[in-house]
């Protein structure tokens, strides 16, 4: 197996707090110059690469002399911002080591969400890497509240794969890779060494978070490489103690867990309906939907079961077949209550209940993604 590194032109690496830190105390600055001696490297080969890194909180932990990371949200926002300082500081002073510019994005799930502002970030980082820059992204922890976050850098490396339609994602930890089963409790589990991204048994195979420092588990990179292969891209998985990771899977070597793309590729719209918009709400359909959306038919209201969550007309809500799998997402056309009171109607009794019709479809299938 040849690492799909060797062919990527345009590459995510995201670096967990686990490789950037000492053991959460502060930045390990001989690590931050190691990943940009390599991604220099890549640069030198003509590849373009874009650097999602953790690191900001445990910076900001050490700066502000605190013996732990704190809980409440007020005190890691306030860290996150004394830490990006520390952070960009060091990586820009580590790459100018190699003539490298580097550039810093901060973005929330909000931002992603926005369509308008989802194709701001997309057109500037297509303009950095077009300059020879290197852009440095991590989530807004200033700002950001559960409604908006992203959550963990495995998802963030996904979202701005698909955003910026990056050939690879490598997701560096400080595991070799992906088990059948969970390592740390099973002596005999037997290491993964390719897959394909997506399959339904990965997700079973993924254990939950193995560090102390990170937040993300094997399971959010699991994810992550389902979301990169929306939009053709395959992951790898990797050690980022291995030595000199970066440039051996550039140079071809199979190092660490690779999970390819199908050769199913979404649109980029769907694309941004299936990651980056926040799911507000569950429909739950009969066999008959399941079939018509795989039909790509639209999501009539006779064919929904059940509706769970509040939400608002054109918000995003998740559809379930009736194995309680998702097998959709769409915008939806009516609210939660309206959409309570419709569902198991056919269309042409939509106005006689609720008084009006805004679509004769519960979700449009312009507006809906299979998963």
């Amino acid at each position: 197996m040849q690492s799909c590194i060797a062919t990527a032109q345009r590459v995510v690496v995201k670096v967990g707090s686990s490789l950037v830190t000492n053991d959460g105390r502060g930045l390990d600055l001989k690590a931050l110059s190691r990943w940009a001696a390599e991604i220099a490297a890549l640069a030198q080969q003509g590849k373009q690469v874009v650097l999602v890194s953790s690191g900001a909180i445990a910076e900001g932990v050490a700066r502000l002399g605190w013996p732990k990371r704190p809980s409440a949200v007020h005190e890691l926002q306030a860290a996150a911002a004394v830490g990006q300082m520390g952070l960009v500081e060091a990586y820009e002073r580590c790459f100018k080591a190699h003539n490298l510019k580097t550039a810093q994005i901060l973005l929330t799930h909000e931002d992603l969400a926005d369509r308008t502002r989802y194709l701001n970030a997309r057109t500037t980082l297509l303009t950095l890497l077009g300059l020879g820059v290197i852009p440095i992204i991590n989530e807004n922890d200033t700002v950001a509240t559960a409604e908006i976050k992203v959550g963990d850098n495995d998802t963030l490396g996904a979202l701005v794969t698909n955003l910026i339609d990056a050939d690879a994602l490598v997701i560096l930890t400080d595991q070799r890779g992906l088990y059948d089963s969970d390592p740390r409790k099973n002596p005999a589990a037997k290491f993964i060494s390719e897959y394909q991204a997506g399959q339904p048994e990965l997700e079973a195979m993924a254990g939950g978070a193995g560090s102390s420092v990170g937040t993300g588990g094997m399971y959010t990179k699991i994810i992550a490489a389902k979301r990169a292969a929306r939009s053709g891209a395959s992951t790898v998985i990797a050690s980022g103690r291995e030595e000199a990771v970066l440039t051996r899977l550039a140079k071809g070597e199979a190092i660490g867990t690779q999970l390819t793309a199908g050769t199913t590729r979404i649109a980029a719209r769907k694309q941004w309906l299936a990651d980056h918009l926040q799911v507000r709400g569950t429909l739950s359909l009969d066999a008959g939907a399941v079939l018509a959306l795989g039909d790509k038919r639209s999501l009539l209201p006779i064919g929904v079961a059940a509706v769970e969550g509040e939400f608002l007309r054109g918000e995003m809500v998740r559809c379930l077949g009736p194995d309680g799998r998702e097998v959709a997402r769409g915008l939806v056309n009516y609210d939660a209550a309206d959409a309570r009171r419709i569902v198991r109607l056919p269309t042409g009794q939509i106005e006689a209940v609720l008084g009006f019709v805004d679509e004769p479809e519960l979700i449009h299938r312009d507006n809906l993604v299979l998963l």
